[in-house]
């Protein structure tokens, strides 16, 4: 067991797919010319999203030409975090293990977490990565991972993908027997609290999320399944709100179209609607980042104002969510600067937004600002 000193350093200081590549290629020579692994600061060639100081150019595919052979994002990219040097992770359904890294500009460094692998109906081994985010504690960042399989654990590695531990069914009766009830175990993110401590969303599993302390230890369950206030339908994603100097666990209730607020205590106290199918949660400054499933990502001001919704579009959305469509299978007819089912976002040092979707061969974007 590795043991270390927690400093929290706030998400916005951490500087946070041969198909695929003919694939990409065959995208290029639809749309034009795709700059893979570099991004100007401004081409007028590239599709804009967003509007005044919330604009970017969308820089499709990222890092995807450099992939090596035998490396492949398979049925999704998932999760996309930054460091503190600005290398980019990337959790995914391919080969050869669940994670990617990547350098600041694109260019293919390594790929990680052999143990979040199962074998599928074909009998090959393929990556099952979702959810990840990264902390620094004491003078190392560790990545804390929740896998899209109920058979493996959610576990804390190293950035160079040595596990510390792992999070398993039965580090989960002990939260079952504080419960009293037996409970699923399909998490799908993390977060962290400011006294060491994290969450873990058990999203696909029993809708609760469950509260550790810094010595790993669960102290409460926060939810569970429900559409009342402090009830979730697939708490997909959360993150430390501590914007206006309070620190508050914000959750992305997928299913029930709304993000809600906690207390540190772990008691309810708001929501807001008015999104579609918000997947995940980002801070950087004042602004909240949320990537929504439904073919958009929001950008809300420190008031919960909306400022932006990137790349919304009716028309484009409604052939996403069209069931004869599958659009996230037919990368034939994905349009440029138009989103099909973003998954997952984050900031890096710039402000400028890298995107991962849920979407098969995967796809990760760099939205560049410019605004």
């Amino acid at each position: 067991m590795l043991m270390s000193v927690f400093m929290i350093i706030p998400k916005d200081d951490l500087s946070r797919r041969s198909f695929l590549k003919t694939a990409a290629l065959a995208s290029a020579a639809a749309t034009g010319p795709l700059i893979l692994n570099a991004c100007r600061k401004s081409d007028s060639k590239r599709p804009r999203v967003g509007s005044g100081e919330h604009t970017y150019e969308v820089y499709h595919d990222w890092g995807m030409d450099s992939l090596p052979s035998g490396h492949s994002y398979g049925g999704a990219s998932h999760g996309v975090a930054v460091d503190a040097d600005g290398l980019v992770y990337v959790t995914h359904q391919g080969t050869p293990d669940s994670m990617f890294v990547f350098d600041p500009d694109g260019k293919f460094i390594k790929s990680l977490v052999s143990n979040h692998r199962v074998k599928g109906k074909d009998g090959k081994m393929g990556g099952k990565g979702h959810g990840i985010d990264i902390r620094r504690e004491g003078n190392q960042e560790f990545a804390y991972l929740s896998p899209n399989d109920s058979s493996l654990s959610y576990s804390k590695t190293t950035l160079d993908g040595e596990v510390v531990w792992n999070k398993g069914r039965e580090e989960l009766d002990e939260a079952s027997d504080k419960l009293g009830e037996k409970v699923n175990f399909r998490p799908t993110n993390a977060s962290f609290r400011p006294d060491g401590g994290y969450y873990l969303g058990d999203g696909y599993g029993s809708n609760l999320i469950f509260e550790y302390d810094k010595n790993d230890r669960f102290v409460r369950a926060i939810g569970g399944k429900g559409k009342e206030v402090g009830q979730f339908s697939t708490p997909h994603g959360q993150w430390l709100d501590d914007r206006d100097g309070t620190p508050k666990l914000v959750v992305a209730d997928r299913a029930n179209k709304r993000l809600q607020w906690f207390g540190m205590d772990g008691k309810y106290l708001k929501k807001q609607d008015g999104f579609l199918f918000p997947a995940d949660i980002d801070v950087q400054g004042d602004l909240m980042l949320v990537p929504d499933l439904h073919a958009r990502v929001t950008i809300l001001d420190k008031e919960n104002k909306v400022v932006a919704h990137l790349g919304d579009d009716e028309a484009w959305r409604a052939k996403v969510l069209d069931k004869k469509t599958a659009m996230r299978t037919k990368r034939n007819l994905w349009e440029p600067g138009k989103f099909v089912h973003p998954h997952d976002a984050c900031f890096d040092h710039d402000g400028n937004i890298f995107l991962a979707e849920w979407v098969v061969s995967g796809r990760v974007s760099k939205l560049v600002k410019v605004g």
